[in-house]
């Protein structure tokens, strides 16, 4: 069997995770592949280095190497770089790189500076992290240099931009987003592997990553949508929302700046066009009557196991579609 997920940071990888575990345990899906498609409209270059923090969070969780506290960053990592950046002034302090996650920006940065494209550094980035081991093949969304913006109102001096990562870690999105803006999207082609992951697939997943500024991104790459509507493959996705609210992160913040209720029948909505299957957690009123499809399913992923059990649901769901005869 062949998978294929679409995926951001925290939450898309530690459905993975758990998805890998469920993999594991189930011994009729032996020799399994999966491939994830990471998004990188969230990458931004910081002290010179070019850092792509949910494709690091993928590469560090599915590698065994995650900070599980932080949900993001290496483990057991150290500050002494970043210190010594602060008594230099150096800015921006508010985005905290530890001396382990350095050497990943380092290397990064100086196989693109050498011409070699993003495709080809991660796969180096998760051979050393043993994801082909595990029968995992990760890909960015796109080689083209993307990068979210966020429109917001700044006091007394009319509309700015600031970048995403501002927005979300300095601001905490406590700034009202009026817009986003993706430079470099509307340019940018699908990653080498990316489209032929989404056509040859067996299972196409949605992990409960930002359905705006994570899937959402990945979505807008040109070509992917249309591969998603022409694949034969079941496509079932996870809410990122427990009764409306995210387990974490700001999604709520992302779907008020669309003009979207923070509900996971307004995330469907967006996927509606391939959407087959919908995993939403136990509290929200979605009817189960609905199209897609839609299951029950305790969302939090509170334990590694509770992870697998979730993961080992949305497969369970569109392996059902797939025996019913394909898409719904």
């Amino acid at each position: 069997m062949h998978i294929t997920a679409l995926a951001g940071g925290v939450g898309g990888a530690r459905f993975l995770r758990g998805l890998l575990a469920h993999l594991r345990r189930t011994p009729q899906l032996a020799g399994t592949r999966l491939t994830v498609v990471g998004n990188t409209g969230d990458d931004i270059t910081l002290f010179g280095l070019r850092v792509c923090p949910d494709i690091d969070t993928l590469l560090y969780t599915l590698g065994g190497g995650i900070d599980e506290a932080q949900g993001w960053g290496r483990a057991d990592d150290t500050h002494h770089v970043a210190g010594e950046l602060a008594r230099l002034g150096a800015t921006p302090q508010w985005f905290t790189l530890g001396d382990r996650d350095f050497g990943t920006h380092v290397f990064r940065s100086q196989l693109l500076g050498q011409g070699m494209p993003l495709s080809e550094v991660v796969s180096r980035l998760a051979a050393r992290w043993g994801l082909d081991e595990q029968g995992v093949t990760l890909l960015p969304m796109t080689d083209t240099p993307v990068e979210t913006h966020v429109v917001v109102a700044a006091d007394g001096e009319g509309r700015r931009a600031i970048h995403f990562q501002e927005w979300w870690v300095r601001h905490q999105a406590r700034v009202p987003a009026e817009r986003f803006v993706v430079a470099g999207l509307d340019g940018a082609a699908p990653a080498p592997g990316v489209l032929d992951a989404l056509r040859s697939a067996d299972v196409v997943l949605l992990p409960p990553s930002n359905p705006v500024v994570s899937i959402g991104i990945i979505l807008g790459v040109p070509g992917v949508r249309d591969a998603l509507r022409g694949t034969r493959a079941p496509v079932v996705g996870v809410s990122p929302l427990v009764a409306g609210r995210p387990v974490r992160g700001h999604a709520d913040a992302c779907l008020r700046a669309i003009g979207l209720e923070s509900t996971s029948a307004a995330v469907a909505g967006l996927y509606a066009d391939f959407l087959d299957g919908w995993l939403v957690d136990e509290a929200d009123p979605m009817s189960s009557a609905a199209s897609p499809r839609v299951l029950h399913r305790p969302l939090l992923m509170s334990s590694p196991e509770a992870s697998a059990d979730l993961a080992g649901a949305a497969l369970e769901l569109a392996m059902s579609l797939q025996q019913a005869g394909g898409r719904a």
